[in-house]
């Protein structure tokens, strides 16, 4: 039976720990889901029984990816970076909008949002772009390439428009650089582009309307009763919570409705009112332990593809854990930007769970 020794010995080098954590982030999604539902007059289990089977489909994805040599994402990046930029485009002319944002295809049963994919295949492709040009990544047509790379799907995502994701995809990019070692001078060339390009549009570009809209969305509080309204009721019930919380199901403003987008943008909240300071510690533990073993996979491989690859992944969790974060204590701007394995949403679960695959097939080939 050498094929079953030879899966065998792959799981013994499984990161458990890694697969874990991530499984009980997955738990206190589910918790909160639960509690959210039983909260409305005629309890509705539709999202939390939808995401309990996303979840399933997700974690058989994880053991599928983790047996696929992940050297197959480095020769077909170029194909997934293609079909991504394909369904960015299609989406546009046929998907389904929703608070103004084209950015879902309906599908029987569920919805799927193409920019989940895509932020998954630029990571893919930075990655094989910059395994292959360590020691000349300074150079002027290497860092526009990589810009060209990022800001055709970052130019999709923005006429959606999804700004919240368009900004992570930035983010990617300039931070992988950044680590690649690409010149400081073409990375402070970008930000001062964006900053003229911001000054010229205030002064002469946006209406007086517009400016009100941007000064809102980075001061909530200007508008309390308006666009700041979800966020001070975030702050509210993130302070009610107190060490120990008021008890699944018992958070007055997750249970009375006024956290808006509770399973999505504010699950957070919900978590901190009714799970207190312990609980949104436990998640916060959850997260840091996942970045030690992301951490930990990078210090242990020789393979460059797979260590830019692990690093991309890294920021695109910590980017979205700290804007999610950061919108419902009231320091970030509200975007939509979901908490990664604890807010709903299938495509983002299941996505999100593919990639942890993807890192498990490192970590298994790295040891092995």
């Amino acid at each position: 039976m050498p094929i079953f020794r030879r899966y065998l010995s792959y799981f013994r080098n499984f990161d458990w720990v890694l697969f874990g954590a991530v499984l009980l982030l997955i738990a206190f999604s589910l918790a909160a889901l639960y509690s959210i539902a039983i909260s409305s007059e005629t309890p509705n289990f539709s999202n939390f029984n939808k995401q309990i089977i996303f979840a399933v489909i997700g974690i058989i994805f994880v053991f599928i990816f983790s047996l696929v040599d992940y050297r197959f994402w480095l020769q077909f990046s170029h194909f997934f970076y293609g079909i991504s930029a394909l369904l960015l485009l299609a989406v546009l002319f046929f998907g389904r909008t929703v608070s103004g944002t084209t950015g879902w295809f309906t599908l029987p049963g569920f919805s799927f949002q193409p920019v989940e994919v895509a932020k998954l295949a630029l990571i893919a492709t930075l990655a094989w772009f910059l395994s292959q040009k360590i020691g000349v990544i300074k150079e002027t047509k290497n860092f526009i390439i990589s810009g060209a790379f990022t800001f055709l799907l970052f130019g999709l995502v923005m006429l959606q428009p999804d700004f919240g994701s368009g900004m992570v995809l930035f983010v990617i990019w300039f931070i992988m650089m950044y680590l690649a070692g690409a010149d400081r001078k073409h990375l402070l060339s970008i930000i001062a582009l964006i900053v003229l390009g911001g000054l010229i549009s205030w002064l002469f570009l946006f209406q007086p309307y517009q400016k009100d809209r941007i000064m809102t969305f980075f001061n909530p509080n200007s508008d309390p009763y308006g666009r700041g309204y979800q966020v001070r009721q975030a702050i509210v019930a993130v302070g009610a919570g107190g060490l120990l919380g008021r008890g699944l199901g018992f958070g007055s403003q997750s249970q009375l409705k006024f956290i808006p987008a509770s399973q999505t943008d504010f699950i957070f909240a919900v978590i901190g009112e009714e799970l207190g300071f312990l609980g949104v510690g436990l998640v916060l533990f959850l997260w840091v332990l996942i970045f030690f073993r992301l951490y930990r996979a990078i210090s242990r491989t020789s393979d460059s593809f797979a260590a830019f690859f692990i690093i991309g992944l890294s920021i695109l969790f910590f980017s979205q854990i700290f804007v999610n974060i950061g919108m419902n204590v009231g320091i970030v701007p509200v975007t939509g930007i979901p908490l990664p394995f604890v807010s709903y949403g299938g495509s983002f679960l299941v996505v999100s769970l593919m990639s942890i695959g993807v890192v498990e097939s490192m970590v298994i080939r790295s040891r092995g």
